[in-house]
């Protein structure tokens, strides 16, 4: 039987001698800038290598509520998405292992019996007989012969489609913490602003009842009815929608943890500008390519294409497949293993596609088209990812005036507002003007809180686009 397989052997190892046809690969040039965009009237964000990346920033390091992190720490447990993206991974892996055994034989056992009888003679003359065959066989089974690399190429495809997976399953986390982050900030923002619309609205109703009764008694004409009416109407409707916006941003975050909130969870704190952190560092902007998933996963898919133009070009050549088995074989199951019983097969076979080059061909181009495709989506990926890190950059630069001029706003309004009040009591002002006042003051409030939940929203963005958020802690450097 030794003998047998050497011709079995010596092929292989020609097969894994042989090349791949898989193109070198080389990384598309894309044009970094060296620094980052500057926003008109403020300071150039200077780039520089940090000492911790905000890519390794660790979640319960950035987002410093107990509140958000236990509801980050139960979406990572039971969030649907990220889920499926994890499946993914583990579905990817499975293949890439299916194909990885293609390059190893598959060796069957085989042991059969067979007893049947032969009739001897037409129209019943003559005498049938009785025949038994029994075998047990070592084999393989249609072996293709990796000579130019096809089945090589297949495994290089499959391996960097698993990467591929890998990434995007941490993509799918970092978005996935920056949504609970965001969901978070806007439930607290719609509770701050439901509660000064309360307020609005209980001053508007005040102000309606004392200007009913002034009508009644016929000092006020209809027309300061009908004002004042309007404004209780308008603060009603503007109280029953933020009530709809925060009925909706907790369902939303149901959502995003996948299960209904639990009782324990830390109770929610009043508005904290530190509720994560203060300021992360932009870096440089070279380091995005190398610590963004998304980024990472475009190049893995880019290269799975580039390896399926091995394969492509593979498919002009010959194909070798080899056939073989060896064993034993008897009429009997007591000379199945008698000397002389051996029996070997061995049944190579080569196929060259000759006519089929123009098919080959057109395979081939396609090939090369997709990996065009799958440039552009790279290129793509960090030109976005830039405009993601540049836009949050240009909010940072802003909304620190923002903040100062809202401020003073809301200071200027509450001094208007604190006036107009004494001078009602005076009696020389109205009512409906102190209602004004009041609505006035309200509104910069409102502002001002949204102006304060935006420089929050942006620290997640910018967070997110430096690629934080899977890790969990900040390494020790």
């Amino acid at each position: 039987m030794s003998k047998s397989l050497s011709p079995i052997l010596a092929l292989l190892v020609l097969a894994l001698a042989g090349c791949t046809l898989i193109p070198e690969y080389h990384r598309p040039a894309v044009a970094v800038s060296s620094t980052w965009p500057k926003a008109p009237g403020h300071r150039e964000t200077p780039a520089r290598a940090a000492a911790v990346p905000a890519a390794e920033i660790g979640w319960r390091e950035f987002f410093r509520d107990p509140r958000l992190q236990q509801l980050i720490e139960l979406a990572l447990t039971n969030n649907l998405d990220l889920r499926a993206a994890m499946l993914n991974v583990d579905q990817m892996r499975a293949l890439y292992r299916v194909q990885r055994n293609a390059l190893v034989p598959t060796v069957n056992i085989d042991a059969n019996g067979t007893r049947q009888r032969i009739p001897f003679g037409f129209g019943g003359q003559g005498r049938g007989f009785t025949y038994s065959q029994y075998n047990v066989n070592l084999g393989v089974a249609a072996y293709e012969l990796d000579l130019f690399g096809k089945v090589r190429s297949l495994k290089r495809q499959a391996l960097e489609t698993y990467f591929a997976t890998e990434e995007a399953q941490r993509s799918a986390q970092i978005t996935l913490v920056a949504e609970v982050g965001t969901a978070y900030l806007t439930e607290r923002e719609l509770t701050e602003q439901l509660a000064v619309a309360r307020q609005t609205l209980k001053a508007a109703r005040s102000n309606y009842d004392l200007i009913k009764r002034s009508y009644d008694a016929g000092v006020l004409s209809e027309l300061d009815l009908n004002v004042a009416e309007t404004q209780w109407q308008t603060a009603r409707a503007a109280v029953a929608g933020y009530e709809q916006q925060l009925a909706q941003a907790d369902n939303y975050l149901v959502l995003l943890v996948g299960c209904p909130l639990p009782d324990d969870l830390a109770p929610p704190r009043p508005f904290n500008p530190q509720i994560c952190l203060s300021d992360i560092p932009a870096g440089l902007p070279s380091d995005l390519i190398a610590r963004r998933p998304d980024i990472l996963e475009a190049e893995h898919q880019l290269k799975a294409a580039n390896a399926n133009i091995g394969a492509a070009r593979a498919a002009f050549l010959p194909t070798i497949t080899l056939t073989g088995s060896g064993g034993t074989e008897s009429t009997t199951l007591e000379g199945l293993f008698a000397p002389g019983s051996q029996a070997w097969n061995f049944s190579p076979q080569i196929v060259w596609p000759i006519f089929a080059a123009g098919t080959a061909w057109n395979e081939l181009q396609a090939v090369k088209a997709a990996r065009l495709i799958e440039v552009a989506n790279y290129q793509k990926a960090i030109q976005t990812a830039f405009r993601e890190v540049a836009d949050s950059l240009a909010v940072r630069a802003t909304v620190q005036t923002q903040l100062s001029a809202n401020r003073a706003l809301l200071k200027s309004e509450a001094q208007t507002y604190k006036l107009t009040e004494a001078r009602f009591r005076r009696g020389v002002d109205s009512s409906l003007n102190v209602l004004t006042a009041q609505q006035a003051c309200n509104n910069a409030r409102q502002n001002l809180i949204q102006t304060e939940y935006s420089r929050l929203f942006n620290l997640i963005n910018l967070y997110q686009a430096l690629g934080g958020g899977w890790n969990e802690h900040t390494a020790q450097q």
